[in-house]
C-alpha cells in the first residue's frame, strides 16, 4: 500500500489508511488545521481614495490565531479611469470597521481588490475549535467541562455549548470507540472532514448565514437535518465555509431606502460581512466563484476539507464547482432539504449540493444523507414532499464508477445544449472556454466514449456538420408549451416598460394588459396567437429562448423565510429555557452591519415588504416561480422524449471568474448567458458537474465612465490576459429527469474517468 497523503485523498483512500494504521481521525483533523493555519487567511486589500496605508486591525480567531489584515491599500484611480471626471453618487471606498457581532473584531468594508500570487484563500469562516467557534461562547466561555466551572459573566447557554466536543475532541472519540475497525456500513462518513456553507445550522458552531448579526445566541439549538445525518454517519463537522451572506444577499425588492454610496462592481465579492471575501486558488486576484457557496468550493479544491455541503439559488454551487475544478452532485428540488434549518435567498429555488474532488465521493455523501427511516424527507422542509419514485432504490454510489474505456457510452444519446455556448458577436470573452468545451464534448464524449451527440440550434451557433440536430429543440419546445403552461411570459415587460417579445406585441390586437394600459398593435386576439404558436403555424418571437425566459422579478419569499427561520430558532431555544430576541426583520436590521451600503438599503426595503401576493403588474410574486418550474420541466422532457435522449450536457458558463474589484460581465446580448445558467435551479432538475479543462487566455471586461460621467459601466475587452498553467478551470454540466440519476451518474463518471481533468491548485499543495 502506498503511503497515505491527505491532499487529493478520496474517502476510500482515507478509510484504507485508517484501517492500515497509517493515520487516525485526530491526525486527520490536525493536518487540516495545519493547512488552515497556512492558507486560510485574508487575501484582499482595501481600495481607498488616496491609496494610503491603514492602521493594523485584528480579526476573528481562526485555527488558534486572529486574522491579520493587509495595511497597504490600492488607490481608486488605478481601477477607475477618468476618476477626476466622475460626477455620480459617492463611491464606497474601502475601510476597516468593528463588526456588529463582536466590537473587538474588525472586518473589511466597502471596495476591495484581490492580491496577486496571494498565499491565502479565506475559504473557512469558523472552525470547530474550542474557544473560537462562537462569539456568544468565545474564549474561556467555551471551557471544557473537565476544566471546572465557567468564568464569571459567561452566558448560561454556554454551559450547554461547552459540552459539545470540538472537531479534535470528536475525532478522539471516534478513535477511542472504533480505532482501526470502524463499521463502514453504519458509519460510511467515518473520519471524513466536512465544511458547510454558513447558512446550514450547526449546533456547535456560529450560524448566521454569513451575516454580521448580533444574535443573543449565535449558534442554533439543533442541527440542520443534513448536518445531523452526517454526524450520525461518522463525519467530522469541522468548519463553516465563507459564503455570500444570506445566499447571495437576496437582491433588493425596491422601496424608499437607497444606498448612500455605490460599489461599481460586486462580481468577485462572494463575500460575507462577518467572514470576508474568498479568493480563487488558481488565481488569487479573481473571485472564488460566480456563486455564493464560494468557500465550499475553495475549501474542497485547496484540500482544506474533504467534502462540503453548499446551497444553490441560481448558480451558487455550480459556480464554485466550475471555477474551482471540483465535482458536484446537485439533486433535484428538493430531494435534499435546505430551508428547514437555514436561511435561503429564494425558497422556491434553494437546494443543497454536494462538493467533493470526485463524483464517487459526492455519490457516497448523497447516500449517507439518506435517513434509514424517513429517507430524504425533512418534516421542516415542505419541498421534500416529492414522489418516492423520483428517488433511486439503489445506492447512488453504485452508479458513479463507470470506467472511461473506449466506447463506454456507446448507444447512449446525449443532447448538447448549444444555448450555453453562444456569445455576443462583439465579445471575445466567451471564445476561449466555448472553443475548449465544444472540443471536449466532441472529442471525449462523442469520440473516445462513443456517445451519440445531438445538438440544439441557436441563431448564434454554427451547427457542427458531424452532429445530429434535434428534431424538437428548446425553442420549438417553448413555442409549443408556453401558450399552455405560462402564457403570461408573452406579456412580459422589460425594465424600460416595453414588451420583451416585440413580435408578439406587434401580432396581437390591442388588449388591456394593466388598468389604463393597452398592449398590442396587430390583428390577432392573444388567445388565437397562442393557438397558432403552439401548432407551429406562425414563427415564435425571435427571442423566445431558454435564456430570455429565465429573467425573474423577485418573489417576496425572502421576507417570508427570514422571520420564519428566526422565530423557529427562537422557539427551539425557548423550549430549552433560553431567550433569543432576534426574531424578525426589524431586529435583524437593527443588529446587523453590511460590507456594502447597498446591502443595508436592500434589507431595510425587505423589512417593509408586507404582501405575499403577486402585484397587479405581474412583478414580485410567487406564481411565476411555480409556473416557470412546471414549464421548464416539461420543456426538458419534451426535448428528451422527442429526440430519444438519455441526458443533456451543457457548459456551465463561458465566463472566467471575475477579477475581484474589477468590472462585471456586461449583461444582455443575444445569448444573455447569465440568465441561461438559471435553467437548472428554476426547473429544479438534477445536475452533475465535472471538471472539463482549463484556459490560459481570458478577456476580462473593463470599466468605462458613462458619457454623462455619472456611472462606471462594464465593457468587453479585446486585450487578452495570460494565466499561468494550468489556467482557469471550466466544467461540463450533465442534467436528467428526476429518477434517472443512475443513467446520469453513469454518463458523468465515464466522462470523469476518461478525461481526468482535475489539476490541484499548484500554489496550495502539500505543506513542507
Amino acid at each position: 500500500m502506498r503511503p497515505f497523503r491527505l491532499e487529493e485523498a478520496t474517502i476510500a483512500e482515507l478509510h484504507a489508511a485508517i484501517r492500515s494504521g497509517q493515520i487516525t481521525c485526530v491526525q486527520i483533523v490536525q493536518r487540516y488545521l495545519e493547512r488552515a493555519r497556512a492558507y486560510n487567511g485574508v487575501v484582499s486589500r482595501l481600495v481607498t481614495a488616496d491609496g494610503r496605508s491603514v492602521a493594523p486591525a485584528t480579526g476573528a480567531v481562526r485555527a488558534g490565531a486572529p486574522l491579520s489584515f493587509p495595511t497597504a491599500t490600492v488607490r481608486a484611480s488605478t481601477l477607475f479611469p477618468d476618476l477626476d471626471r466622475y460626477r455620480g453618487q459617492p463611491l464606497e471606498y474601502g475601510r476597516m470597521e468593528a463588526t456588529a457581532s463582536d466590537p473587538a473584531v474588525q472586518q473589511q468594508y466597502g471596495m476591495i481588490v484581490g492580491v496577486a500570487n496571494g498565499r491565502q484563500l479565506n475559504a473557512l469562516a469558523t472552525l470547530n475549535i474550542r474557544g473560537e467557534r462562537s462569539v456568544t461562547c468565545r474564549g474561556d466561555f467555551d471551557l471544557h467541562p473537565s476544566k471546572g466551572p465557567l468564568p464569571k459573566g459567561a452566558p448560561p447557554v454556554c454551559d450547554i455549548f461547552r459540552h459539545y466536543p470540538d472537531a479534535l475532541e470528536r475525532a478522539a472519540e471516534l478513535d477511542a470507540a472504533y480505532g482501526r475497525q470502524p463499521d463502514l456500513e453504519k458509519l460510511p462518513m467515518y473520519g471524513v472532514v466536512f465544511s458547510f456553507k454558513d447558512p446550514f445550522d450547526t449546533k456547535d458552531m456560529r450560524s448566521t448565514s454569513g451575516g454580521d448579526a448580533a444574535y443573543d445566541i449565535d449558534f442554533p439549538a439543533r442541527d440542520h437535518a443534513l448536518v445531523e445525518q452526517l454526524r450520525s454517519k461518522g463525519a467530522i463537522v469541522y468548519a463553516k465555509a465563507v459564503s455570500t451572506e444570506y445566499n447571495g444577499r437576496a437582491g433588493n425588492p425596491g422601496g424608499r431606502h437607497q444606498p448612500t454610496a455605490v460599489l461599481p462592481s460586486t462580481l468577485g465579492y462572494q463575500r460575507s460581512s462577518w467572514a470576508g471575501n474568498p479568493a480563487n486558488p488558481y488565481d488569487t486576484t479573481r473571485s472564488a466563484s460566480l456563486g455564493s457557496s464560494s468557500g465550499s468550493g475553495v475549501s474542497v479544491s485547496a484540500n482544506l476539507v474533504m467534502a462540503s455541503l453548499g446551497e444553490e439559488t441560481r448558480a451558487s454551487t455550480r459556480g464554485p464547482a466550475n471555477h474551482n475544478a471540483v465535482a458536484l452532485i446537485l439533486p433535484h428540488k428538493a430531494m435534499l432539504g435546505f430551508v428547514g434549518g437555514a436561511i435561503g435567498a429564494d425558497i422556491y429555488c434553494d437546494r443543497t449540493g454536494i462538493l467533493c474532488r470526485g463524483l464517487a465521493d459526492c455519490a457516497k455523501v448523497l447516500d449517507a444523507l439518506r435517513d434509514p427511516v424517513q429517507g430524504y424527507y425533512d418534516p421542516r422542509d415542505p419541498f421534500t414532499t416529492v414522489p418516492r419514485a423520483s428517488i433511486l432504490s439503489t445506492r447512488y454510489a453504485s452508479h458513479a464508477t463507470t470506467p472511461g474505456t473506449p466506447g463506454a457510452l456507446a448507444g447512449m444519446r446525449l443532447g448538447v445544449i448549444r444555448e450555453s455556448m453562444v456569445r455576443p458577436r462583439d465579445s471575445l470573452t466567451e471564445v476561449p472556454i466555448v472553443t475548449a468545451a465544444a472540443a471536449e464534448i466532441k472529442t471525449i464524449l462523442g469520440g473516445r466514449l462513443a456517445a451519440t451527440l445531438i445538438e440544439s440550434t441557436d441563431p448564434n451557433w454554427t451547427p457542427d456538420p458531424d452532429l445530429e440536430v434535434m428534431k424538437v429543440d428548446f425553442r420549438r419546445a417553448l413555442a409549443r408549451l408556453v401558450p399552455l403552461f405560462m402564457p403570461d411570459l408573452l406579456f412580459r415587460l422589460g425594465p424600460d416598460g416595453q414588451p420583451v417579445f416585440k413580435e408578439f406585441a406587434a401580432a396581437i390586437a390591442p388588449t388591456e394588459f394593466l388598468p389604463g394600459r393597452v398592449f398590442g398593435t396587430g390583428p390577432l386576439k392573444p388567445i388565437d396567437y397562442c393557438v397558432e404558436l403552439a401548432e407551429g403555424r406562425i414563427e415564435p418571437p425571435s427571442n423566445l429562448d431558454i435564456a430570455t425566459i429565465q429573467e425573474q422579478e423577485l418573489a417576496p419569499t425572502f421576507r417570508f423565510q427570514v422571520p420564519q427561520y428566526l422565530t423557529r430558532r427562537a422557539e427551539d431555544w425557548k423550549a430549552r429555557g433560553f431567550r433569543e430576541t432576534l426574531v424578525d426583520f426589524a431586529q435583524l436590521n437593527a443588529r446587523s452591519k453590511f460590507w456594502g451600503d447597498d446591502g443595508r438599503a436592500a434589507f431595510e426595503n425587505w423589512e417593509e415588504v408586507a404582501d405575499p401576493r403577486n402585484r397587479l403588474d405581474g412583478r414580485q410574486g410567487v406564481n411565476e416561480r411555480i409556473m416557470l418550474r412546471e414549464l421548464l420541466r416539461r420543456v426538458d422532457m419534451l426535448v428528451i422524449l422527442e429526440n430519444n435522449l438519455d441526458a443533456l450536457v451543457r457548459l456551465h458558463t463561458p465566463w472566467p471568474p471575475g477579477v475581484i474589484g474589477g468590472a462585471h460581465q456586461p449583461r444582455g446580448g443575444p445569448s444573455n448567458l447569465s440568465r441561461e445558467s438559471f435553467y437548472g435551479p428554476n426547473a429544479g432538475l438534477t445536475e452533475v458537474l465535472v471538471p472539463a479543462g482549463y484556459v490560459t487566455t481570458v478577456y476580462d471586461p473593463v470599466f468605462v465612465l458613462s458619457p454623462d460621467a455619472t456611472r462606471y459601466v462594464p465593457a468587453p475587452s479585446r486585450t487578452p490576459t495570460t494565466i499561468p498553467e494550468p489556467g482557469l478551470p471550466f466544467a461540463l454540466v450533465f442534467r436528467c429527469e428526476p429518477g434517472k440519476e443512475d443513467v446520469l451518474l453513469k454518463i458523468a463518471s465515464a466522462y470523469e474517468a476518461a478525461s481526468r481533468r482535475r489539476v490541484p491548485p499548484p500554489a496550495f499543495g502539500p505543506l513542507a
